[in-house]
């Protein structure tokens, strides 16, 4: 079997964009001599490698299977441009769920930068759904994410509890009394994340276990959003106490006390065989 690192590479990138041009730009060669290439490849592997979907190319399940294997076998020749194996350098993506992009995720890259200046870090934000994807097609070294997380072709670590909070605007009818009694629950106006986010996983999760069919009066993609509906009187809202806090602090929420289970876990998701990357390494210490 005759193969090549670019023919590796092209196949990766390619995986990754979703576009044979995106790929053979980003790889500085010509479409022609990429779509050559890739012909090649198949015929040495001797299956097709994609499926054209409209402008897209979607990898076959031959490819999704070898991709992990594809991925691991380039972060290893990459390694060999540090024989060392303990430069802490280049770019850095991580991609992380709303809350810990906001919230946590700025003061751990801050402290990791001051460490290791010669690192330069990208960030992307949305929901879970969203980091995963991102890890799956390979745009990102690293993932952290809120709610449960359960993927066969990742790497899931637990990383640190969080506790999502129940709150409304100081002036609502329950602000006086502090909490939500079971009863109450379904009876509520609620103003919660979209579904494909932690939060709303967790929040799902805690009122299926209450037998509680809540009223979803806004299902909303941003935090400030959610927050200034609750400020506007149109409902409860839960989010994650990290969020909430400082409106907390200045009188403009209260937080409610419910029967329902609202902790959860946050967890670091990474593609296999990245955890030979050093500078991912020095990184996941930082988080530990």
């Amino acid at each position: 079997m005759n193969l090549n690192l670019r023919q590796l590479r092209l196949l990766e990138a390619t995986c990754r964009l979703g576009r044979l041009t995106e790929a053979a730009d980003e790889q500085a060669i010509s479409q022609s001599a990429a779509s050559q290439a890739i012909r090649e490849l198949e015929r040495a592997l001797g299956y097709s490698l994609f499926h054209r979907v409209g402008r897209n190319l979607e990898p076959s399940d031959a490819t999704q299977r070898i991709l992990p294997r594809v991925r691991e076998i380039l972060s290893l020749v990459d390694t060999l441009e540090d024989p060392c194996g303990d430069q802490v350098r280049g770019d850095f993506h991580v991609a992380a769920s709303v809350t810990i992009g906001c919230y946590l995720l700025p003061h751990l890259l801050a402290a990791f930068c001051r460490r290791h200046p010669q690192v330069e870090p990208r960030v992307t934000i949305g929901n879970s759904e969203a980091v995963i994807e991102l890890l799956e097609k390979g745009r990102a070294r690293l993932g952290i994410i809120e709610g449960p997380a359960g993927h066969t072709a990742l790497e899931v670590h637990s990383w640190r509890k969080d506790t999502l909070s129940v709150f409304c605007a100081a002036d609502h009818p329950l602000a006086g009394s502090g909490r939500i009694e079971r009863k109450d629950l379904g009876q509520q106006r609620w103003i919660v994340r979209e579904p494909g986010s932690g939060t709303r996983s967790v929040f799902d999760a805690a009122m299926r276990a209450a037998h509680i069919t809540p009223t979803i009066a806004f299902s909303l993609p941003r935090q400030e959003a959610i927050k200034q509906s609750v400020l506007a009187g149109l409902g409860v809202g839960c989010l994650s106490a990290l969020s909430i806090a400082d409106e907390v602090a200045a009188g403009q929420f209260v937080e409610l006390a419910t029967p329902l289970q609202l902790e959860r876990e946050l967890s670091w998701l990474v593609p296999p065989g990245r955890r030979r990357d050093t500078t991912l390494n020095a990184f996941l210490s930082l988080l530990e």
